[in-house]
């Protein structure tokens, strides 16, 4: 008689975070409160202030080769002009990402989603990647391939407002931990994240203040709660009391020294 042996799923690393310990620091855009957001030094900014998650956004090029970059269009952080999409890698490789912020920064470029990945593989930290705006599966697809392909399945965490994203995703690389993006709540928040089979649940900050108690709930499903974007100590030190996991900001460096500050009143 044979016997069919299936594969048991990927055991993923929880995200909650342990009563006392430090909240998570996820840099947004890179440190883009200090250098050009999106950008190789951007990176360097939030690695440098000891930050271990890089947040990022990735949307596809005319001829489909994921780039970093949040705004639909490379008009504001680029010296070029357009929809990311009607541009093709090759035009995209050539604008200036830096001048836009300061003089300094001057021939920043655009990333790939490939050269992102081999900057993290050569100089460290891990990855929070957004599937930004519309992509097919297609699109999906080479993302996934990409991460694969440098051997990063351990050092990337995929998140979307889109629950479509996520689900093929999920089926890609079940490896991979998810993040639903939210801008208000979910009628239902755990069932949500239990049919999407996340690893957290990241709402903004003002959504999550319509109804706190969500964290209670979700932390009991074995979901995490990251909030976006905080940027200031009132606010740190009120959603840290309230439990959530981490923080999604553009001032990783402030809120790593913060963290650290809490830790040293804390002690005994």
């Amino acid at each position: 008689m044979s016997v069919t042996l299936i594969a048991a799923p990927p055991v993923q690393e929880s995200f909650l975070r342990e009563p006392g310990a430090p909240l998570l620091v996820w840099a947004h855009r890179g440190g883009s409160s200090s250098a050009p957001e999106n950008t190789a030094a951007s990176d360097e900014v939030a690695r440098r202030a000891g930050v271990e998650w890089i947040e990022t956004d990735v949307q596809p090029t005319k001829d489909g080769v994921p780039v970093v970059l949040h705004d639909e269009t490379v008009d504001r952080t680029t010296n070029g002009t357009g929809p990311i999409r009607s541009l093709t890698a090759a035009q995209v490789a050539k604008l200036d990402a830096g001048s836009w912020f300061a003089p300094a920064f001057a021939g920043q470029r655009v990333p790939t989603l490939a050269s992102q990945l081999g900057g993290l593989l050569a100089r460290g930290g891990n990855l929070l990647l957004e599937i930004k705006n519309e992509h097919p599966l297609e699109s999906v697809a080479r993302i996934v391939d990409e991460i694969h392909g440098r051997g990063m399945s351990k050092r990337v965490f995929v998140q979307s407002f889109d629950p479509q994203h996520l689900r093929w995703v999920r089926e890609l690389a079940p490896e991979l931990p998810l993040g639903l993006l939210r801008s208000t709540l979910d009628p239902d928040p755990v069932a949500i994240a239990k049919d999407l089979e996340l690893t957290a649940y990241n709402p903004s900050e003002h959504a999550f203040r319509t109804r706190p108690g969500i964290v209670t709930d979700l932390h009991a499903a074995g979901v995490a709660v990251n909030i976006w974007t905080v940027d200031n100590p009132t606010s740190w030190a009120a959603l840290e009391q309230a439990g959530v996991d981490g923080f999604i900001t553009n001032r990783p460096a402030e809120l790593m020294g913060w963290n650290a500050a809490l830790g040293l009143l804390r002690a005994p």
